[in-house]
């Protein structure tokens, strides 16, 4: 295992907290929000701190790093960057625990958006700041996770090219640096015109600006209670959809979309996770009938997104519904979660031709995937099966942990699921309120280690033990 390279990307990591604890220093000592001023200090000294040393240890060290440290690397930041990101949370004036802080934290920086606070409305300005910026943050990360593992550095991103050779090494240090200033400056501008465009619409600046910084990570922290406090006419619900499809979708659609229009016709999953995304809303529209297409299109569209965040509760009967599209999730390389639209269609699509062939063995079945000229190979519906059998695992193991700390069985199986694929518990799902801070300690560690497998996915873990037992 190469720790030196790999310290030397953790030491990269820990800039943006860097950064970010300077601007909220500056924010507090603006707006004379003193209240949490020491703790963005501490968090801006330990970061710099960390970042030096690893900078240090890593001077002469192999930057390249094969595709297994990758995987470790990514399990490290996740657990490495919440600590930092949970101190604020630690040393601020309402006496969070340690457990709490770090649960905020993860919370926040995968973007899941459960919350230890019961009343967001009147927290320190500079901490919702916080909250949003590590949703933030969390979403540049992982989008950058997703590139780096999955394309091969290639932009030109093959939908098929899901799986990849663990025995290559990869000019990480050559190709990181390119790629992180694309997706940080197209991440950044889709941020910016969200926040212009709620901003427009009539939603005061501060919480213009932590609504765009969450909505573009598919997030779920709010800086008040309840969505509807901000959102309050059409066409603010109107960009917040709009918001949620940008993080539901690959991220160089919208690049096509601004350089090139005609590629966006390589961009077969991202239009028909769209289609599928419409023809959801129209059926829940004939079959509810008495909400409006557009609530009824927010709902499908942030549990697509796997944000969650939601004002409307719909009929008790379509709760599991949209607890069925969290599972489904957007495109592969998006701020969403689940298993992945591609993976579904493509086990989907497996089971119906071996059904076919069951029927009429000597027929021939196109094995396209959509209508591109890459096929369904075994590597592709092996990893898409393994995947999915890991859900579910996921799922069976988080349940019997929290029913065995008081939830009811319907609770700990929906939040189960919520955790896995990082979305919120609103009222879209049918869960009992739940308290956060009064669950077991056993219960907030194993959401915590879920919410992170449930952005890696349990493979990705498997993968890395596998590895360090051969070795061993």
């Amino acid at each position: 295992m190469n720790f030196r390279g790999i310290s030397y990307y953790l030491g990269l990591s820990c800039w943006p907290v860097t950064i970010l604890s300077f601007i909220n220093i500056l924010y507090s000592s603006y707006f004379d929000h003193y209240l949490n001023l020491n703790s963005y200090l501490l968090t801006l000294f330990v970061s710099l701190f960390f970042a030096l040393s690893f900078y240090f240890i890593s001077r002469n060290a192999e930057k390249n790093i094969k595709f297994y440290e990758q995987l470790f690397l990514i399990l490290i930041i996740y657990f490495f960057i919440s600590f930092l990101i949970s101190i604020p949370y630690y040393f601020s004036y309402y006496q969070i625990s340690l457990i709490d802080s770090l649960f905020e934290a993860i919370s926040g920086f995968t973007s899941t958006g459960f919350t230890i606070f019961t009343n967001v409305k009147f927290l320190d300005p500079t901490l919702l700041i916080w909250r949003s910026t590590s949703h933030w943050i969390g979403g540049l990360f992982f989008l950058t996770f997703l590139i780096l593992v999955f394309s091969n550095f290639k932009n030109d991103y093959k939908l098929t090219n899901l799986v990849y050779n663990p025995d290559k090494s990869i000019n990480l240090f050559k190709d990181t640096k390119r790629i992180i200033i694309k997706v940080f400056f197209l991440y950044s501008f889709l941020t910016v015109i969200i926040f212009i465009l709620f901003n427009l619409s009539g939603i005061r600046l501060f919480n213009s600006l932590n609504l765009s910084m969450t909505v573009s990570s598919a997030g779920a922290f709010l800086p008040t209670n309840a969505l509807s406090d901000i959102i309050k006419q059409t066409s603010q619900e109107i960009i917040l959809s709009l918001g949620l499809i940008f993080s539901a979708l690959n991220i160089y659609f919208f690049y096509s979309l601004s350089s090139n229009f005609k590629n966006i016709k390589k961009h077969y999953e991202d239009i028909v996770v769209l289609g599928g995304i419409m023809l959801f809303s129209l059926i829940l529209f004939f079959s509810i009938g008495n909400i409006s297409f557009l609530n009824i299109f927010f709902n499908v569209i942030t549990s697509v997104s796997n944000s969650g965040i939601s004002s409307y509760e719909p009929p008790e009967n379509f709760y599991l519904f949209f607890v069925f599209l969290t599972i489904i999730g957007g495109s592969l390389i998006s701020n969403s979660n689940g298993i992945k639209f591609i993976r579904i269609y493509i086990l989907f699509k497996s089971t119906i031709l071996e059904l076919f062939k069951l029927v009429t063995p000597n027929i021939i079945i196109d094995q396209k995937i959509f209508n591109t000229q890459y096929r369904i190979n075994n590597e592709n519906l092996n990893l898409s099966f393994l995947i999915f059998i890991c859900f579910f695992i996921s799922i069976f193991i988080l349940s019997s942990v929290l029913a065995a700390g008081g939830l009811n069985f319907e609770n700990s199986f929906k939040l189960s699921i919520l955790t896995i694929t990082n979305t919120v518990n609103s009222t879209l799902y049918g869960l009992d309120e739940i308290n956060f801070v009064n669950l077991l300690t056993s219960s907030k560690l194993s959401l915590i280690l879920f919410m992170v497998l449930g952005k890696i996915e349990l493979l990705s873990l498997l993968l890395i033990v596998k590895k360090a037992i051969s070795r061993n």
